[in-house]
């Protein structure tokens, strides 16, 4: 304030991949060894952390006045069977304060649980359920850790590499006894194989009906 007129600042805020850099840089430096690595790709920021501490991560990046990420977004796997530790649980998080997202990896196996965020963030808990619906990843203090999307008798998990494409068991309604029964799967008939690689030339069998074009 100079003799009653107020001047403002035209300092600009930092922008772009330089926030996003001072953005990693204090957020690794107060995680100090919670944090494995860190990269910063398509404008946002993704770190790596160690499982046993993601509770403090997510807290810290939730309470810290520069991070402010107070919106969760979702949590979802990734299945890479070629690790020993197989799963990537993935956190995505938004801060309204400042316009950025931030995205949160740890990695676990098929019998290791992750702690549960459900304390710091409750909108996990059915991120949680799915997650270990369709990957099987176990969450560690999760209150109701059941299936969500899949039915009650369901075998296996869909989303992993090595789930059949038909599953393990088929479902139907029985008339006579009144129930709903699992059965084994029963194709009607064969994969079919398409010619995936040169759609121009199209697949390499003969369609019902098509017989006749090479008489």
């Amino acid at each position: 304030m100079t003799n009653g007129i107020s001047i403002l600042s035209h300092t600009q805020p930092e922008s772009g991949a330089g926030a996003l850099t001072a953005m990693a840089e204090r957020i690794t430096g107060a995680l100090g060894p919670a944090v494995v690595s860190h990269t910063i790709a398509f404008g946002e920021l993704t770190l790596v952390v160690q499982a046993s501490d993601i509770i403090y991560a997510l807290t810290y990046l939730r309470d810290d006045p520069a991070c402010a990420f107070r919106s969760f977004i979702d949590i979802c796997g990734a299945d890479y069977p070629q690790r020993e530790k197989r799963f990537d649980v993935v956190y995505h998080l938004l801060s309204l304060r400042h316009n950025a997202r931030i995205r949160v990896k740890v990695q676990t196996d098929e019998v290791t649980p992750v702690p549960s965020a459900i304390e710091v963030f409750p909108a996990a808990n059915w991120y949680e359920r799915e997650t270990y619906d369709l990957y099987g990843i176990l969450f560690s203090g999760h209150p109701d850790l059941r299936r969500l999307l899949t039915d009650y008798g369901f075998e296996g998990h869909p989303l992993r590499k090595d789930f059949p494409l038909t599953g393990f068991v088929e479902v139907r309604y029985d008339q006579d006894e009144a129930r709903v029964v699992y059965e084994p799967v029963q194709l009607t008939q064969e994969f079919r194989n398409f010619d995936f690689l040169s759609p121009w030339e199209g697949t390499d069998y003969v369609l019902p009906g098509d017989e006749k074009k090479s008489a």
